[in-house]
């Protein structure tokens, strides 16, 4: 009877292992989608704002793109200003925003699902530039 039992428990524990793993492993895989695979890449232009370095535990640089268009809808005609707000993830790469400031730019980014903090706040992040237009 013991032999029963010690076979059960062999089984039962093989297969909580063999659970756990799989557990894990959907873990993983959901945290790498949501918060490091790249859904997204891109370029926007427009008058750059802003970029600073802010944040309590994990300081980041954010910035402020703002694009110019046409409104559509009953306005025919009327200007509209559109945001596309930003992290940086290179420091170089902030430090020579922070010097653009008020310039025209054409910025690549990559999109995101989520952010994470140490990343910064925004789901786009920034990785280089393309053109500053003077």
């Amino acid at each position: 009877m013991e032999a029963q039992k010690k076979g059960k428990s062999t089984k039962i524990r093989k297969w909580g292992t063999i659970a756990i793993g799989f557990i894990v492993l959907v873990l993983v895989m959901f945290v790498y989608v949501r918060f490091y695979f790249v859904w997204g890449e891109g370029v926007k232009a427009g008058q750059l704002n802003y970029v600073v370095y802010k944040g309590y535990i994990f300081k980041t640089y954010e910035g402020k793109l703002i694009q110019t268009g046409l409104r559509s809808g009953n306005i025919n005609g009327s200007v509209q200003s559109n945001e596309f707000i930003f992290s940086v993830s290179n420091e170089e790469v902030a430090k020579k925003l922070m010097l653009a400031g008020g310039q025209e730019l054409d910025l690549h980014y990559k999109e995101y699902l989520a952010s994470v903090p140490w990343r910064g706040h925004s789901k786009f992040v920034v990785d280089s530039i393309i053109k500053i237009k003077n």
